[in-house]
């Protein structure tokens, strides 16, 4: 029997290469992330969230007709079926979020006929139908459980538009619109992270693209995954001020507490990603007066810089940018849904276009030669 030091198997499969892929890179060392080949910076300043969905789609930025019939696609695919906001209203009111997102799209498959085909053209429309219809699913379940009735899309807006137009019932400004919008940017795909790689491997078996988003969906709910900026917030209430942060922090590394927001499995230097959401969590704490959110998350950055040499990640400061919006916190993993279904069904149609059944070996450990006692002798 093998022992844990012998073992050439690698713990959460750190480092193992298990497929090759041309949507995402992430290079830990130098803090760099680009999308089929464009740098993360260059498409937060300049693109929109639908132009970063067709990138991860085809591999390139549309033109503007291609954009616009995208776009058009999308759109029309803003409204949920009747039927499934009805099965929502049915579910218990204090229901995870990220359970009710789970359960919605799974039975979006229902109202999909061609939706099991892995085909590239009928996979890529029911990529459009799921990443118009989520963010609506998700609206619409914070609104049910608030004894609200469900807003219905506006298909003149855009997507991040859309979404805060349908939480709160009325437009957002655009400053906060295209923030966000840029949030779905930088949210959109990660290389093999663990939602990505699970729908990678449900694809792999050919199974349709929803039963592949659906599980991409429950591996995102898990806290070690999307649910990060969430415990991020949670902890700066918990702090409760700017004066509090030291005295805090340092018991919390005393008694070996996890901080939220800060390290990253991948990255050894600054996530690029919070380049950008500390920019914007420093520009809604001026915009609504509230600048402490912002600075009690500068003074923690500078302190485990300096006591662990760790930076924060994507969830430190778009915890309290979505917070100053006025986003509800268990709606934070749902929205990183919201973004990141481009780079599910972008991966999703990768893997069908060049498929292989995704089937790891597992170094057995147990025992063995043991022999069937009697149930009676045991």
């Amino acid at each position: 029997m093998s022992t844990a030091t012998e073992s050439s198997a690698s713990a959460g499969l750190r480092g193992v290469v298990a497929a090759q892929s041309a949507i995402g890179d992430v290079n830990g060392e130098q803090g760099i992330l680009i999308y089929q080949g464009y740098d993360i910076h260059d498409l937060a300043e300049h693109s929109t969230f639908e132009e970063v969905v067709y990138l991860l789609w085809h591999g390139r930025l549309p033109n503007q007709a291609e954009l616009d019939e995208l776009k058009a696609e999308l759109r029309a695919n803003y409204e949920a079926p009747a039927e499934v906001i009805a099965l929502m209203k049915q579910f218990p009111k204090d229901a995870d979020p990220m359970d009710v997102l789970r359960t919605a799209v799974s039975s979006l498959d229902f109202y999909d006929k061609d939706g099991h085909g892995t085909d590239r053209e009928r996979a890529t429309k029911a990529a459009a139908k799921l990443t118009g219809q989520i963010g609506t699913i998700a609206a619409a379940w914070d609104r049910i459980r608030n004894g609200k009735e469900p807003v219905a899309p506006d298909h003149n807006l855009s997507i991040a538009a859309n979404y805060l137009y349908m939480t709160r019932g009325e437009r957002g400004d655009a400053d906060e619109e295209r923030m966000f919008d840029v949030c779905l940017i930088l949210h959109a795909d990660h290389e093999l992270n663990a939602s990505t790689f699970t729908t990678r491997v449900v694809s792999g078996t050919l199974a349709g693209m929803y039963g592949a988003v659906t599980a991409g969906i429950a591996a995102l709910a898990g806290p070690l995954h999307g649910g990060a900026n969430t415990n991020v917030m949670k902890m700066l209430l918990e702090i409760g001020s700017l004066e509090a942060v030291d005295s805090w922090l340092d018991k919390a590394l005393e008694e070996k507490r996890k901080i939220m927001g800060i390290g990253h499995a991948v990255y050894k230097t600054e996530d690029p990603r919070a380049t950008w959401l500390r920019k914007y969590s420093r520009h809604m704490g001026e915009k609504k007066g509230e600048m402490k959110w912002f600075n009690m998350s500068q003074r923690i950055e500078q302190l485990m810089l300096e006591k662990k040499g760790m930076h924060p990640n994507v969830d430190f400061y778009s915890a309290s940018t979505y917070y100053l919006m006025g986003i509800a916190l268990d709606m934070y993993t749902p929205i990183f849904a919201v973004s990141r279904i481009s780079g599910w069904t972008g991966h999703i149609l990768e893997q069908y276009a060049n498929n292989k059944l995704i089937r790891p070996r597992a170094e057995y450990i147990g025992a063995r030669d043991l022999k069937y006692v009697p149930i009676e002798e045991r």
